[in-house]
């Protein structure tokens, strides 16, 4: 039976999800930003939560943890590198470790750089991906700790999953992220489609996630850094290493004031 999948806007910018098991009745909320907002989604919903899928150790990730655990007694599902930086975690995994969620199995893959311990859920029966900060919809996150092979080596995996993989990121950045990548990769049709689609959902007030993978790889700069196009826009041989050119990318990134 499906995944039921529940979004949500927590704090400023930060998605909050729902994951219903149908057959099951069992419920994972994707990491715990705001204990507030996912007992209101619950209520909505007629949900009891039985489970949380922590994704990395930054606040806006973490801050519910205590409160949710104390009134539903949740299972709290975290990276097994990160133990020592989450309080509350129980079940501890990395790399290829599958959790179960009532009939439901998610993969997890590892994604170091920004956490050394970042990982994400990937459910390969229903293709949903929950990417949290590593892969965003047109974007990644910050490499506040990891390095850029790593980084680039996490995101290659998570690459080589199938085209219609739906993908749910940790934040709705989609619109700062376009302009960005517009800036470094302007004749990229797939892209221009894609940041077209953005403003006009951004204005009319809607997510803009999920949004499918394989839209990702044609459109998300990050995703193609092992393009000649890409290396040649950050002022590199168009053979250079990728992980050079995803590290020139993120730093363009960083600096970036459009």
């Amino acid at each position: 039976m499906p995944l039921l999948i529940d979004v949500f806007l927590c704090r400023s910018d930060n998605f909050g999800y729902l994951v219903h098991d149908v057959a099951s009745g069992r419920t994972a909320a994707i990491d715990a930003p705001d204990a507030k907002a996912i007992k209101e989604a619950l209520q909505r919903r007629g949900w009891k939560l039985t489970d949380l899928f922590i994704t990395h150790h930054h606040t806006d990730h973490v801050e519910g943890i205590p409160a949710l655990k104390r009134e539903y007694g949740v299972r709290v599902v975290g990276p097994k590198a990160e133990a020592q930086k989450i309080l509350g975690l129980e079940v501890l995994v990395s790399a290829s470790d599958t959790v179960s969620l009532g009939d439901t199995d998610f993969i997890v893959i590892e994604t170091p750089g920004h956490t050394l311990g970042h990982i994400v859920y990937y459910d390969p029966s229903g293709r949903h991906l929950f990417s949290a900060d590593a892969l965003f919809s047109l974007g990644v996150g910050r490499m506040f700790e990891g390095k850029p092979g790593p980084m680039w080596n996490g995101l290659e995996e998570l690459r080589a999953l199938p085209d219609d993989t739906l993908v749910y990121p940790g934040h709705e950045y989609t619109a700062s992220n376009a302009a960005f990548a517009l800036s470094v990769d302007p004749k990229n049709p797939a892209l221009n489609i894609r940041a077209t689609e953005v403003k006009r959902m951004v204005e009319a007030g809607k997510y803009t996630i999920p949004v499918t993978l394989g839209l990702e790889k044609a459109s998300n700069p990050f995703l193609r850094a092992d393009q000649p196009v890409l290396a040649k826009a950050m002022g590199l041989a168009a053979d250079a290493e990728p992980a050079k050119v995803f590290a020139a990318l993120r730093k363009a990134k960083d600096e970036f004031k459009g």
